[in-house]
């Protein structure tokens, strides 16, 4: 199995931007999972941009399928004095298989200030069970490079509402930059697969994140994932999806469109 930071450390620098490996155990289907695509895209627009203020935003089209050799083009969109706009394009022998719209932003005196972004109370970790199968030939592939464990919500193809609550976290202790929390942040399948009839494809088409806060240095890497299909229909689903880190505070508020083929 190939670590997350060994795979960000394999990342190399080239004449038109950057290259990128991706290996089978990273898939998701027969593209890269969609979690290290957008994290691919911030690895190397920090990379471009090594001086750029904290994360704020991120928006991702994943246009098409992309997996092994990659390549990675990084643009300025716009440039202020606190805020840094940057298209990145993750490319694939098809073309853009990602397209990302980062914004970066400086922090600055408010006197404004307000939080509600409630995290759920639930279970510790150790007291929930796994999520995802024990079966590797049921479950994607690149699920094995997490440890996910069921908080509340339900599973795919259990008629329930359309809700995850989850423990996640990377398997790789040393993956603890933001753009592996960003990886991490796309770890279940869609909630709509809660009332699948059968199992059947799914693809996510647009993701949308905001950063609201960094986790503590040095913990134990557990963070709380809510995911919820909002609406379903036409063969569409959209998502809201919230991460938050062990202590209750928020990480990620993101939401997400995803084409549904059941």
């Amino acid at each position: 199995m190939t670590a997350y930071t060994d795979l960000v450390a394999s990342i190399a620098a080239t004449d038109a931007g950057y290259s990128a490996h991706v290996t089978d155990d990273w898939k998701q289907g027969r593209t890269t999972y969609g979690g290290l695509s957008a994290a691919l895209c911030v690895e190397a627009a920090q990379r471009a941009f090594p001086d750029a203020p904290p994360l704020r935003s991120g928006q991702f089209a994943f246009v098409g399928p992309a997996a092994g050799e990659l390549s990675i083009e990084v643009k300025t969109l716009r440039q202020g004095k606190s805020t840094l706009f940057v298209a990145v394009d993750l490319l694939g022998e098809q073309g853009v298989a990602t397209h990302g719209v980062l914004t970066f932003g400086a922090a600055r005196a408010s006197e404004v200030s307000h939080e509600d972004a409630p995290s759920p109370a639930v279970a510790a970790p150790d007291q929930c069970e796994p999520f995802f199968p024990s079966d590797p030939n049921r479950a994607p592939h690149f699920s094995s490079q997490f440890e996910v464990r069921m908080a509340g919500g339900t599973r795919p193809l259990t008629g329930e509402a359309p809700e995850y609550l989850l423990w996640i976290r990377h398997r790789d202790p040393a993956a603890s930059t933001l753009a592996a929390l960003i990886a991490l942040a796309d770890t279940p399948p869609p909630p709509a697969m809660s009332l699948f009839p059968r199992f059947g494809p799914i693809s996510t088409m647009t993701w949308s994140l905001d950063v609201v806060g960094l986790p503590p240095e040095g913990d134990d890497g557990w963070r709380l994932l809510r995911s919820r299909a909002e609406t379903i229909g036409d063969g569409y689903s959209t998502q809201t999806m919230d991460l938050w880190d062990a202590n209750g505070r928020p990480l990620i508020l993101a939401r997400q469109n995803v084409a549904v083929f059941v």
